[in-house]
């Protein structure tokens, strides 16, 4: 009882003492434990990236501090190099495994200084500046891992970018040194300037293996197709001279060859050119009264008149681009960069990332022996295609030429393209300038058909300046339960829309864009303001459709994503008497057209008709102010091969529904109308358009049932 007493006395008095004394070191102590562990924990257990960035900027990294491997004199050499390998016979498809981005790894081996038995360098360069920007360029990239377990491609930290710098035998032996060599497989090696004299090979002489090679000087009997990859000669001016981009079209010269030390029956020839065209053919050489460097490889002369080089290249339409002691030239990149169309004479070239890039769009290749026709064969190509070559030609610089990083991405991508084909990019995203936002959209065109993500549709409605229907029809639109947004496009540029408190009040967001042209085509403008992938084409006098009317027919959509969805339906018939093809609007049970008036379709063919439309058709409808709805009809047939959808049987009635004022005229309409849709057949080049027999209408359409027992009760009335 005493000790109890005696604990009970010291308790209460001690306890509340030592925390109050203590709380702060205690607090703080729990504290600090407590984050450690909780640190601890996310170092173990978070995800880490492997995709470090390697320091292999020179300006992190000296050649210098790299460490030092001699080479024995007695080291296995690979092979020559087997021309018959191809991706499924020398390559390990294997090793790159399952990608959920369907990316390839790649691996670059750490840095090494290789020297022979008695202390020699390789190379008497080193590591270049322009093989120091590739390898810090794909170090940077997404391909890049630093784990070599992972890794599906391997790339050496050893230059060949030059042969001339290279001691063959003592580059062949360092490569088999590499840990994961194994006789070349899955390793890749850029080389730009192969060959030497007197023969310049035009393939890289360092026995390699079944190493893919990345060369800029490839002919068609050392391109392995399907292997290999072609690559630019990089030309260090791109990176030192500014060219700002020159807007296609006629240029001071018509011909131009800038090269110097070309052979001597090329420079006798094109002299003789020269005699014949007079000014419209600048011949240019190298400046013998400049001393030698910088300033005389930027600059050009011709008979003591001295020019600025690349800045010449820009004066001309084309740029003679010939083969000189190797296929590949520096040249060319300059030339492009210009916006000047090469005209490409070396026979058996295979031109940079040709896999890929479509070279008809940017230039015109012509055989050596054709030479003397150059100036006729070039005269008979249009001026509209010469401004579109001009065009490309410059995009294709940017895009793949610029830098060594766009040339070592691009190397990547194409092997990348054919591990993951499925995944592959098209032609289009190869060969057509970016000007499109084309990862806004997506295309409905692939299966599985589902209802798209983006709830409801938007309303596009084109006007001019019918007021009063415009606004009856933004009234009777806004009543749609999945409307998401209204688009107004203000087509009348001399008049201005009417002030914003004069516009119906609607729930949802409205928007007025105004044109800087009175064009049909801007109706199917891929406008930023449409974020819906259902679209609704809908005319400012279309007053007659009911809520329920367009909300059956966005779901009909929901369920035909690909197909243009519509209430007036149209045919078009085979004239046996004319030998030509007929617009037709009589009520038939045929179908092959529905009128954009009011039509519900995919967004993606915005894009379609604005920037893929075939031939002239997009201009020819803004020309004549009509069929725009014939050719939104023909491109979507075109590319899904399916025939439209019509919104049960309604008459088309527009405000006010005036008929006709005369036979005459109804007859030039469907004759112009006719007249539409063979010419758009004759740019197609077939007739796309699908005949069906269908109607979509809804459930309890015309059975007599009381209207509350029908999900769209308000339909067909008139």
């Amino acid at each position: 009882m005493c000790a109890s007493v005696k604990y009970g006395s010291r308790g209460p008095a001690l306890i509340p003492r030592m925390k109050t004394k203590h709380r702060i070191y205690y607090i703080t102590l729990f504290s600090v434990v407590l984050l450690g562990l909780i640190a601890t924990g996310m170092f173990q257990f978070w995800p880490h990236s492997i995709e470090s960035s390697a320091e292999w900027s020179l300006d992190r990294r000296s050649v210098h501090d790299a460490p030092l491997v001699r080479i024995p004199m007695s080291s296995p050499i690979p092979e020559r190099g087997d021309l018959s390998c191809r991706m499924h016979t020398c390559f390990d498809v294997y090793r790159c495994g399952y990608n959920p981005k369907n990316k390839i790894k790649v691996y670059i081996y750490p840095l090494q200084r290789f020297v022979d038995e008695v202390g020699v360098p390789i190379s008497s360069t080193g590591l270049s500046r322009e093989y120091n920007d590739l390898l810090s360029a794909i170090s940077d990239s997404d391909f890049y891992t630093d784990d070599v377990t992972r890794a599906c491609l391997f790339i050496p930290s050893t230059d060949v970018l030059n042969q001339n710098s290279l001691r063959i035998r003592e580059t062949a032996q360092a490569l088999a040194m590499l840990p994961r060599w194994d006789k070349g497989m899955n390793h890749l090696l850029f080389n730009m300037l192969p060959g030497g004299p007197p023969d310049y090979n035009t393939a890289l002489d360092v026995p390699r293996d079944r190493a893919l090679l990345a060369g800029g000087g490839f002919s068609t009997w050392t391109y392995r197709q399907g292997y290999d990859v072609s690559i630019p000669v990089y030309s260090p001016l791109s990176a030192e001279v500014d060219l700002p981009e020159r807007q296609p079209g006629p240029r001071r010269y018509f011909i131009l060859s800038s090269q110097t030390a070309i052979h001597r029956e090329y420079r006798v020839e094109l002299e003789r050119l020269k005699e014949e065209n007079g000014e419209a053919l600048l011949l240019l050489d190298k400046c013998s009264n400049l001393s030698q460097g910088l300033a005389s490889v930027r600059k050009r002369c011709y008979k003591g008149q001295v020019y600025d080089y690349p800045q010449i290249l820009q004066e001309s339409s084309f740029c003679v681009v010939l083969r000189g002691a190797r296929l590949g030239q520096a040249t060319l990149s300059d030339v492009l960069q210009a916006g000047c169309v090469p005209v490409i004479m070396a026979d058996s070239y295979i031109l940079p990332f040709s896999e890929v890039l479509d070279w008809k769009r940017a230039s015109v290749v012509i055989p050596e022996e054709k030479l003397p026709e150059m100036y006729t064969i070039l005269k008979s190509i249009p001026h509209r295609q010469v401004e579109e070559m001009q065009r490309q030609a410059r995009w294709f610089w940017e895009a793949y030429f610029s830098s060594m990083k766009a040339i070592g991405m691009t190397t990547l991508q194409i092997i990348n393209d054919r591990i993951y084909p499925y995944a592959a990019r098209t032609y289009e995203e190869w060969n057509n300038p970016s000007v499109v936002k084309w990862s806004s959209v997506n295309s409905p065109l692939f299966l599985p058909l589902i209802p798209p993500r983006s709830p409801g549709f938007t309303a596009v409605v084109l006007t001019y300046d019918r007021i009063e229907s415009l606004f009856r029809v933004i009234t009777e639109i806004s009543k749609v339960s999945s409307l998401a947004k209204l688009l107004v496009v203000w087509n009348n540029q001399n008049k201005s829309p009417p002030e914003e408190s004069l516009w119906p009040k609607v729930t949802v967001p409205l928007k007025v864009v105004r044109t800087k042209e009175n064009k049909l085509s801007n109706r199917f403008f891929p406008f930023d303001e449409i974020e819906t992938e259902a679209v609704l084409a809908i005319d400012d006098d279309i007053i007659m459709l009911t809520s329920d009317e367009l909300q059956f027919g966005y779901e009909v959509w929901r369920e035909f994503p690909d197909r243009l969805v519509g209430y007036p339906g149209r045919l078009h018939l085979w004239d046996h008497e004319m030998g030509k093809w007929k617009y037709e609007s009589e009520w038939t049970n045929e179908v092959s057209m529905v009128l954009t008036g009011a039509a519900f379709y995919h967004k993606y063919f915005n894009y379609l008709y604005t920037y893929k439309m075939p031939g002239d058709i997009k201009n020819w409808v803004d020309a004549h102010m009509n069929c725009e709805d014939i050719a939104m009809n023909f491109l979507v047939a075109n590319i899904t091969g399916k025939a439209p959808i019509k919104i049960f049987q309604h008459r088309h009635q527009c405000y006010p529904c005036f008929p006709f004022s005369s036979t005459l005229s109804a007859s030039f309409f469907f004759l112009s109308r006719s007249e539409c849709i063979n010419k758009f057949a004759s740019v197609f080049g077939t007739m796309p358009l699908k005949v069906v027999e269908h109607r979509a209408d809804p459930v309890l359409y015309k059975d007599d049932f009381p209207e509350k027992l029908k999900s769209f009760p308000n339909i067909g009335s008139l």
